[in-house]
């Protein structure tokens, strides 16, 4: 098969997160099995843009801000026309749709095409009473409404998108995420320093305030324990820094920047322990990441995949608060049989539920399907 993706953004800080890790990862194991990819995006950063990611080719356009928004206004006039030409040969267009102009341009494109595609939304399509956004849903929600099916990660997130698209919606089938299964990491672990790792956006629902509070109880009971803080500033960087200089943590607590997805796997590999403190996080890419790298996680209840993780002892999932966070911490920092004992269990829980192999073997019935519909209407 043919199978384009269109996601908004690709950069060299990883700003966009998930979305696009995942679209990556999905059309990399699609490649490995014989099938024709492309990924279509906008590209910022300080490098010219990279002709593939991995071995998935690349079409992507320089990012310009169009309209207010940190992503929603992103475009480039000439990407329009290069979605027009790769689907125009695609057996499948994939795209990941949030509420933006690169999303909606993708859903013109697609319904002009005549083509038949899926949508995946990644947690970013959830009813809101904002003007603008009820403005932008008048254009968004009957286009999203044209697909053959939506791509969901959990009944949560089944739930809110079957709140916007309403009862004429297009079918909502569940599909996690999924990464490449690496053995080996619990064999070195012992190698590894004490190093407790936060890697996400740094934005207030990731919490990384809360991460320097659960820092600070966990340095007073393991004074060699170093924390770092990786991501795109999304806001809470000056807080954070704030917050770090009145509680006496320099040195203790640093904030290394933003990271290349090669960066950030070496980033998991050296951690002691993984603490993504998030709320209301629509699955968790970066958790099942650093499970398949063997680092022990902490997370929060309200993680989308945290009853899985919890179901099979894979994680340490709490309620959240700096404490529970720390006294977590603490444990995997001092009890080795404990920590062993959890990263076995993530491994297990990657290799069974979310492996890219596992999650790929679904997207492809769901590709085929679609073929078999035809390309167009």
């Amino acid at each position: 098969m043919r199978i384009v993706h269109v996601v908004t953004l690709i950069s060299d800080d990883g700003a966009y997160g998930g979305p696009t890790s995942v679209a990556a990862g999905q059309l990399e194991e699609c490649a490995a099995r014989g099938h024709e990819v492309a990924l279509v995006s906008l590209w910022r950063g300080g490098s010219r843009a990279p002709a593939r990611m991995g071995s998935v080719p690349l079409r992507t356009r320089p990012a310009r801000s169009m309209l207010p928004g940190r992503f929603t206004g992103l475009m480039h006039p000439l990407l329009v026309r290069d979605m027009w030409r790769c689907m125009g040969g695609a057996d499948v267009v994939h795209i990941h749709a949030g509420r933006d102009l690169v999303s909606l341009t993708a859903l013109v494109v697609a319904a002009l095409r005549r083509k038949r595609f899926v949508a995946q939304t990644h947690g970013m399509v959830q009813f809101r009473r904002a003007v603008v956004v009820q403005f932008f849903d008048r254009m968004f929600v009957p286009l999203l409404r044209r697909a053959r099916g939506c791509l969901v990660l959990t009944e949560q997130e089944r739930r809110a998108v079957a709140e916007v698209v309403g009862v004429d919606g297009p079918p909502l089938l569940t599909l996690p995420n999924g990464v490449r299964p690496e053995r080996g990491g619990e064999a070195q672990h012992w190698r590894r320093g004490r190093e407790v790792l936060f890697l996400a956006r740094l934005h207030p629902r990731k919490r990384p305030e809360a991460f320097v509070e659960m820092a600070d109880l966990v340095h007073q009971k393991v004074p060699d324990a170093r924390f770092t803080l990786h991501g795109a500033d999304e806001g809470a960087l000056p807080a954070v820094r704030r917050l770090i200089a009145a509680r006496g943590l320099e040195g203790i607590v640093s904030y290394g920047g933003a990271l290349e997805h090669a960066e950030a796997v070496r980033a998991y590999a050296r951690a002691a322990v993984y603490v993504l403190p998030s709320v209301d996080e629509p699955f968790g890419m970066t958790v099942i990441e650093a499970l398949s790298a063997g680092t022990p996680v902490v997370c929060t209840d309200t993680c989308g995949i945290a009853d899985e993780l919890a179901r099979r002892r894979a994680a340490m999932v709490t309620d959240g608060s700096p404490r529970a966070m720390a006294d977590a911490v603490c444990d995997l920092l001092t009890d080795e049989e404990k920590r062993a004992a959890l990263v076995e269990a993530g491994h297990g829980a990657v290799e069974e539920a979310f492996s890219i192999s596992a999650v790929v073997d679904r997207l492809e019935e769901i590709y085929r399907n679609l073929c078999h519909m035809g390309c167009s209407d």
